[in-house]
């Protein structure tokens, strides 16, 4: 299927299917995983989640996840200005609150496990800004989105079919 822009002239790149349609194949799953999605998120602002998720799935490369979380993130009030600049948010710091940039940091140091762990000073920076409770609610969210990425680079999940708070 080729696609056009929205005057409908310029063609683009015809779409990639999905390799599979896991969540059909594995509903258990799918649904423990909204589940979890669900209990992650509870205690956290809703904008800051949504930053989370768009950054880790940046990171992953995940498409359909960026498609999916920048749309909520629109609809829930963020402005397209800072999703824009996440990618670059560390030349980009004064579009977010220290609260902000410390779960970033953590979301990069979780989601980037090259070193094999999280970096002390950047777990002491969440830490400063979060308390325990909802320190360990963000961690969630970022084990979660991480997960939900791995389902959907695996599959190839496809972008731009979403609507906001279509999955919610």
């Amino acid at each position: 299927m080729t696609n056009t822009d929205t005057t409908g002239t310029v063609p683009y790149a015809a779409e990639e299917p999905a390799r599979m349609e896991w969540a059909k194949h594995a509903p258990e799953v799918y649904k423990a995983m909204v589940r979890l999605d669900v209990a992650a998120r509870k205690g956290l602002d809703p904008k800051l989640a949504e930053l989370v998720k768009i950054r880790a799935s940046q990171l992953n490369h995940c498409a359909f996840c960026l498609d999916m979380h920048s749309k909520d993130a629109l609809a829930a009030g963020e402005s397209a200005e800072r999703i824009i600049q996440l990618s670059a948010w560390e030349e980009s710091r004064h579009f977010y609150t220290e609260k902000e940039i410390a779960a970033i940091e953590l979301t990069e140091a979780v989601t980037v496990l090259t070193d094999g762990f999280v970096p002390d000073e950047v777990y002491e920076r969440a830490a400063k800004q979060f308390d325990e409770a909802e320190l360990s609610q963000l961690i969630a969210a970022i084990a979660v989105i991480n997960a939900w990425n791995r389902f959907g680079v695996t599959c190839r999940m496809t972008p731009g079919h979403y609507q906001p708070g279509q999955h919610h």
